[in-house]
Order: C-alpha cells, then sequence, then structure tokens
C-alpha cells in the first residue's frame, strides 16, 4: 500500500468505529438506566472480563474509582480460585464479554449470585448466555469490527468502553460531582493539584514582591525586575493598588522602540490594567487565565478583593507546585 491508501484505510477504520458508536447512540434502552441505578445503590463495585474485554473493564474500574465509587477489577481467571472472596452481599458485578459465551465470564455468575451480588453485563449478543443470566444485560452490538479481517476486538470494545464511560459520565451528573470532589481522588496529579492548591499557596509575597509607581523612571523599573528575579514588576499607586505591570517582555520592546530611554516613565511603559488574579483562587484558574487567550502570559499580579497587590504567580511557579 502507498501512502494514500494507509492514509485513507486508517479514515475508513475510524469510519466504522464512529459508526459503531453512531448505532449504539440510537439502540441504548432503559437498561442503561437500570444498571445506572444497581450501580449508585452497590456497597462495592467488581469488573470482569477477558482477553480485550477485561483491558476494557480496567479502565471502566478506573474511571469508576476516579469519581469516588468503591470499585474494583477482578480477574475472571482468578475469580474461582479465591479472589472472589473479594465478593459479598449488596455488591455489583459488572462483566463484558463481547460473544456472552466466554466460559471464564459465565462461570462467574451463580457464584455471584450465591454471594447476593447482582450482576450488570455489557454484551455483544443479545441471546447469550451471559445476557439471559445477568439482572440488567447493555446491549453493545456492533455490525462489523473495524479490523480488515472483522475479527478482532475494534470497534465492539470501543462501543463497551464508550458505554462505560457514559455510566461514569451519568453517575457524575446524578451526583454533582464538582472539580473538588475530582480532586480529592487526584491529589498528587497536576490537575489535583490544580484544584486543591489556590493562588496564595504559591504566591512570592512581602519582601520578594516586586512593586514600583507609575512616577519612577524606567531605569528604576528595570532595577526592580533584576533585584527581585520574578521577570515583572508589579506597578501600583501609594495605597499597593495595582494599575498596571511590567515584564522582561515589555522592557525588551522598549529598548527596541527607544534609543533614549532616560526621560522613560513607568507610565509611558507599562500595561495598563493588566489580566490579574485573586488570591484565593484555585491554581488552575490562574493556569487558564495564562493559558487561554490569544498571546499566552507566564505570570500574573495577585491582588486581594480591594484590588492591592499582594503577590506574584508564575506559570513556572505552577508547575513546580508538583515536587
Amino acid at each position: 500500500m502507498d501512502r494514500d491508501n494507509i492514509l485513507s484505510f486508517a479514515k475508513e477504520t475510524l469510519q466504522k468505529e464512529i459508526n459503531a458508536l453512531e448505532k449504539i447512540k440510537e439502540t441504548l434502552d432503559y437498561n442503561f438506566v437500570e444498571a445506572l441505578e444497581l450501580i449508585l445503590s452497590a456497597k462495592k463495585i467488581i469488573v470482569s472480563g477477558l482477553g480485550k474485554s477485561g483491558i476494557i473493564g480496567r479502565k471502566i474500574a478506573g474511571t469508576f474509582l476516579s469519581i469516588g465509587l468503591p470499585c474494583v477489577f477482578m480477574h475472571s481467571v482468578d475469580a474461582l480460585h479465591g479472589d472472589i472472596g473479594i465478593v459479598s452481599e449488596g455488591d455489583l458485578a459488572i462483566l463484558l464479554s463481547k460473544s456472552g459465551t466466554t466460559e471464564e465470564i459465565v462461570q462467574l455468575v451463580p457464584y455471584l449470585k450465591n454471594r447476593g451480588a447482582k450482576v450488570i453485563s455489557i454484551v455483544g449478543t443479545e441471546n447469550s448466555y451471559l445476557a439471559k443470566t445477568s439482572d440488567v444485560t447493555i446491549l453493545a452490538k456492533v455490525d462489523q469490527e473495524a479490523c480488515p479481517l472483522n475479527i478482532v476486538p475494534t470497534s465492539s470494545a470501543m462501543v463497551a468502553l464508550a458505554i462505560g464511560d457514559a455510566l461514569a459520565a451519568c453517575i457524575m451528573k446524578v451526583k454533582n460531582f464538582t472539580p473538588e470532589d475530582f480532586a480529592r481522588q487526584h491529589p498528587l496529579g497536576q490537575l489535583g493539584r490544580n484544584l486543591i492548591l489556590k493562588v496564595e499557596d504559591v504566591m512570592h509575597k512581602g519582601q520578594n514582591l516586586p512593586l514600583i509607581y507609575p512616577d519612577s523612571t524606567f531605569k528604576d523599573a528595570v532595577i526592580e525586575i533584576t533585584n527581585k528575579k520574578l521577570g515583572c514588576v508589579c506597578v501600583v499607586e501609594k495605597n499597593t493598588e495595582l494599575v498596571g505591570l511590567i515584564t522582561d517582555g515589555d522592557v525588551r520592546r522598549t529598548l527596541q522602540r527607544h534609543d533614549n530611554i532616560n526621560s522613560l516613565k513607568v507610565a509611558d511603559v507599562m500595561t495598563k490594567n493588566p489580566v490579574k488574579v485573586l488570591y484565593s483562587a484555585l491554581l488552575g484558574e490562574a493556569l487558564s487565565l495564562m493559558e487561554q487567550r490569544e498571546s499566552q502570559i507566564n505570570v500574573l499580579p495577585v491582588v486581594d478583593e480591594s484590588n492591592k497587590c499582594i503577590g506574584v504567580v508564575r506559570l513556572h511557579d505552577i508547575v513546580r507546585s508538583s515536587i
């Protein structure tokens, strides 16, 4: 195959998976809602599958854990060799199988029910043993796998994963899950830190805060930037109200425009009413202010509710908060 044919076939493969997802969107029924209700009422959730279904099951279990659900992945082969001991009355098992006849999976059903657990199956064959014996069945049927032999679990794996994601998303919606809830499950991830730590936790303040008045000379501003080593100086009135900002970039641009800087005042150079952040804002909010703009910035003045400048936070400080 030449390069054009490879690219064309890759797009066809993706389209097959898109078609499978479009179909499952249309055929999804109230069994999905019943499954969601069982999940929300379960003491603990056990997910199991074999092969590619097992890999998808691990992802679903991981997603459930990340939104605060008590969940564990149980390997179907190990289950009947002791691991089923984790299952108790009031638990819920989610079993994944494309065929619904995978021996290691179907053997689990009676033992799970004997231990008082409910069973949800995500299965690709409607009249299979697993579909018929589960308390709730979510049909994840596909007309065609995306692979050229119509054998390798591709479209079917994608559909099963999407159903798991849909369950997780609906759980978050029903439980009014917040960014703070998510952060509690991810305290050491950068996202978690961005949702837990506040600007005041990492900002530079006090004697380390670079400040200057509007009527000061440009040279004095450069000296303050150099001495405080934060790449900027905050321009404030006598009452420390923030009125402007000068950054390293402003200094370079000013030197390019002016041959003689002796007569320049801070007010002539500063960016008036700069982008700023409240001291109580989450790091994630500060990061968004820096990045979600046409021209990204690396530093933010920090103010209180009266617009008094009390600190500076840099992109580097947010990144370093992971250490």
